[in-house]
Order: structure tokens, then sequence, then C-alpha cells
């Protein structure tokens, strides 16, 4: 899967899913624009790559944040072939004391800045036959408690990938979306669940064989980024180590 002369603008590239996928299309001779809201992590990744990657900081909760992170890469590199739409956020709560900026703040980030940033893009992706990658959750997939806002957020990913490629099916344009479970990420590291929750419901969101990489995730996104998946469009690919299945 080779990736030159291809422009990508990836989110949530400071860490996580986003910063594999930048490396590994930076690495297959893409030009990447590192999107995150944290200033530090990017730097680290666009160290990581060797000036491979560049970067660009936003708050993508923001509608007229994704429409300037889509400027600045056209303005940048002229082009653009490859939305990879990573960033996201996890606020686990009980659904009854979740409060409303924590709702708003999941919503904004994990499905309004898609929709915007799919809205900026999809002209210039329309020009190169281009394609978008939008990570989902098997959380989008499946109930998971706790979750009830993240849960709405990533089915509404789910949807917009398929409501955006039957749009587009009589032009150049595809649009999938993976959806892992369980990933070694900062995300799920950080996430502060109710210290009271049910241990027998909590124990649905662990799959018998652990974590997934990152990097296992980025392998995927390239092979769907790239013309070897020309065929793949509206197809949400779980990456979850069987448990949604189970």
């Amino acid at each position: 899967m080779e990736f030159d002369g291809k422009v990508a603008l990836v989110t949530g590239a400071g860490s996580g899913i986003g910063r594999a996928v930048a490396l590994r299309l930076s690495g297959a001779g893409a030009s990447v624009l590192g999107v995150d809201v944290n200033q530090s992590r990017l730097d680290e990744t666009r160290e990581e790559a060797g000036g491979g990657v560049s970067i660009h900081r936003a708050d993508l909760g923001e509608p007229d944040a994704c429409v300037a992170a889509v400027t600045e890469c056209m303005t940048r590199f002229g082009r653009l072939d490859i939305l990879g739409n990573v960033a996201g956020i996890y606020r686990p709560a009980h659904t009854t004391q979740m409060s409303r900026e924590d709702y708003r703040k999941v919503m904004a980030i994990n499905l309004d800045a898609y929709f915007f940033l799919a809205q900026a893009a999809i002209p210039h992706l329309l020009d190169t036959g281009g394609n978008i990658v939008n990570i989902a959750s098997n959380a989008g997939l499946q109930g998971v408690p706790y979750s009830a806002a993240y849960c709405m957020s990533k089915g509404g990913v789910v949807q917009l990938t398929r409501s955006l490629a039957v749009e587009f099916l009589k032009t150049q344009l595809r649009v999938n979306a993976i959806a892992p479970a369980g990933t070694n990420t900062n995300i799920a590291a950080e996430a502060i669940f109710p210290a009271d929750m049910d241990p027998d419901l909590a124990g649905r969101m662990a799959g018998l064989r652990g974590l997934t990489e990152p990097d296992e995730v980025a392998a995927l996104f390239c092979f769907l980024a790239s013309d070897e998946a020309r065929s793949i469009t509206g197809a949400v690919y779980t990456i979850d180590n069987g448990l949604t299945a189970s």
C-alpha cells in the first residue's frame, strides 16, 4: 500500500490510533496534516515521524475549526485525498448523573466534528477521487454500560458512514468506518468509571483476548484508504478480538 503523492488529513493525531495512522501513512509516502487539540502530543508525533507529519492544533468541537483544518490542509498541500476522522473522547458515567457539558462535548468531538470535517472535505475529495475513513467503535454496534452518550455518538458515526457512502455512490468517493473495541490508547487508560459500577455489567466491555494495539487499527485504516480497497464503500469493519460477535 503506497501513498506517494497522496495527501491525508488525520484528526486525533497527537496520540493513540490517530498517531499510529499518521505515522503509517507518512511512512508509506503520504503527505500528512495531523490535527489535535494537544500541542505537546502533536509535537511528539511530528518528532516521531522525523518531520514527515505536518501539524495543526485545533479544538474540533467547534465547527469553524473543522472547516479551518481542511482549509489549512489545502493551503499547505493543494489537494486532499484521505480524510481520517479519528479524534474522540470518552466520558463514562451513570446516565442519570452525566453533566450536560460532558454530554455536549462527547457529541461535539465524536460525531459533530466528523460531519463538519466531511462537509468541508468532500468537495476536495471529489476532485481527487479520494476517500474518508471514520473511526467508530464497537460501542456504536452494541450496548455498553455507563456509556450512553458515547454509544450514541459512535452509532451516529456508523450511520454517517453509510449515508455518505450511498449519497456519493455515483462518484469515486468512498466512505468506510472501523469499529474497534478496547484499544491500548490514552483514552482507555484515562477513563474514569463510576466507583459503584456493577462488575457484572462492566465485564461485558472486556473481551477474552484483551486490548487491540493502535497500529493494528492503523494497518486496517491504510488498507481501506488505499487503492487496493477501491471496491469497498459503506463498510464498517470491527477490530475487537471477537467482542462484538460474542
